[in-house]
C-alpha cells in the first residue's frame, strides 16, 4: 500500500513544479515581449514625423526660405545634405537617432540633444505635478461617488468629472489665472519661478532643470516655497483633465467590485459600507488606472503644449510652439521623438507594475 501511495506524488510535484515554472516564465515572456514592441513603437512613430515633415520640402528651404539670397539658400541645402535622395536621408536620420544625434536646430543653431536636456526637465516636472493632482483628486472623488452612488453626491461628482475631462486645457488655465491670479491675487501668473529665485538657482553648481529639485539645493525655504507656487495652477490645469478619467474609472471599478461575492460576504457580517468601500473595493478598483497610466501620461504630455503655453512654463511643450512657428523641422522632429520615447518606456513602466500587482497579466 505504500508503493502505491507513493506512486502518484511524484508526478504531483512534477506538475506543481513545471506549474511554478511556467508561471514565472509567462511573467518573463511578457515584460519581454513588451519590452521588444517598444523599438517598433518609436521607429513607428520616427518614420511618421520625418516624412510628414519632408512633405513640404527640405528644412533648410522651411525655415529660411525668402531670408536668403537663392545660391546661399542652395549653399546651405548642399552643406547640409538636404539635396541628396529621400531615402538616403531618412537612412542617415535614423542612424543618427539610434546613436543619440538628434542634429543641429536650424533656427537657433543649438544641439538638439542639449535643447532636449534644457526643457524635457521642465515638461518632466510639469507631468509630474499633474499626475500627482489627478491621482489626488481623481482617486478619493471617485471613491465617495461609488459610496453614494444614484444619488445627489454621485451626479454632481459625474457632471464634475465630465466638465474636468472635457474643458479645453488652454480655458482652464486662462480661467484659474483670472481667479487665482488675477482675483484672488495668491497664486503667479505665469513662469516657473520668480527672477531672484532663478537666480540663485542660477549659481547652482549641479543644476538638474528640475526646479523643485534646484531650489531644494539652495538650501533657502522661499526660493523652495516660490517654486511651488509657480506650479500649482499649470498642474491643476493639466492634471484636473485626467482627474475626470480617474474618478469615473474608480467610480464604476468600486461599483463592481462592491457586488462581488466576498464583499457580500463581509456585508453579511454587519460591516458597514463606508468601510466596505474604503477597506475592501477600493484596492481592486485601482489596478484598471494603474493600466491607464501609461495612456494618461500621454495625453498630459500632449496637454502640456497648450499648458506650457498658456503659463509661459518653458518646457518641450513650449519650445516646440516656437520652432514650428519657426518651422524648424529638425527641433520638432528631435522633440516629437524624445516624447515617443518616454511614451514607450512609460507603458513599459506600467506594463511591470500591473504584471506584479495583477497576475493575470501574465498569460
Amino acid at each position: 500500500m505504500s508503493t502505491v501511495a507513493l506512486k502518484p506524488s511524484a508526478p504531483t510535484g512534477g506538475r506543481a513544479s513545471k506549474k511554478k515554472t511556467s508561471q514565472g516564465g509567462g511573467i518573463g515572456r511578457y515584460l519581454l515581449i513588451r519590452f521588444l514592441l517598444i523599438i517598433p513603437t518609436i521607429f513607428i512613430l520616427v518614420t511618421m514625423v520625418f516624412w510628414l515633415m519632408r512633405a513640404t520640402g527640405d528644412p533648410i528651404t522651411a525655415a529660411l526660405g525668402g531670408r536668403l539670397a537663392p545660391d546661399q539658400l542652395a549653399e546651405r541645402i548642399h552643406e547640409a545634405g538636404y539635396d541628396r535622395p529621400i531615402l538616403v536621408q531618412y537612412f542617415e536620420y535614423l542612424g543618427h537617432i539610434f546613436t543619440g544625434n538628434f542634429g543641429t536646430t536650424i533656427s537657433t543653431n543649438r544641439p538638439v540633444s542639449e535643447v532636449l536636456l534644457t526643457y524635457g526637465a521642465a515638461t518632466a516636472e510639469l507631468v509630474f505635478y499633474s499626475l500627482l493632482v489627478a491621482l489626488i483628486v481623481g482617486i478619493p472623488l471617485g471613491m465617495v461617488a461609488a459610496y453614494w452612488r444614484d444619488k445627489a453626491p454621485d451626479a454632481v461628482l459625474r457632471v464634475f468629472a465630465i466638465l474636468c475631462y472635457a474643458t479645453p486645457v488652454f480655458f482652464a488655465g486662462l480661467l484659474l489665472k483670472l481667479v487665482f491670479a488675477v482675483w484672488l491675487k495668491v497664486l503667479p501668473v505665469a513662469g516657473r519661478a520668480t527672477t531672484g529665485s532663478e537666480l540663485q538657482m542660477g549659481f547652482l553648481p549641479d543644476k538638474t532643470g528640475v526646479y523643485t529639485i534646484d531650489a531644494l539645493q539652495t538650501g533657502d525655504p522661499a526660493v523652495f516655497v516660490d517654486v511651488l507656487a509657480h506650479a500649482v495652477l499649470p498642474a491643476l490645469a493639466l492634471g484636473l483633465l485626467t482627474a475626470g478619467v480617474f474618478l469615473r474609472l474608480v467610480r464604476t471599478n468600486v461599483i463592481g467590485t462592491l457586488g462581488t461575492d466576498y464583499v457580500d460576504a463581509a456585508r453579511s457580517r454587519g460591516v458597514n459600507e463606508f468601510r466596505l468601500v474604503s477597506k475592501h473595493a477600493y484596492r481592486p478598483a485601482l489596478i484598471p488606472i494603474i493600466t491607464v497610466i501609461g495612456l494618461q501620461i500621454a495625453l498630459l504630455l500632449g496637454g502640456a503644449v497648450l499648458t506650457e503655453t498658456t503659463f509661459e512654463w518653458k518646457g518641450l511643450g513650449f519650445i516646440l510652439i516656437e520652432f514650428i512657428k519657426a518651422r524648424d523641422f529638425v527641433a520638432v522632429q528631435g522633440i516629437v521623438a524624445l516624447l515617443a520615447v518616454i511614451v514607450a518606456l512609460s507603458n513599459f513602466i506600467v506594463d511591470i507594475i500591473a504584471a506584479l500587482i495583477d497576475p493575470r497579466v501574465r498569460y
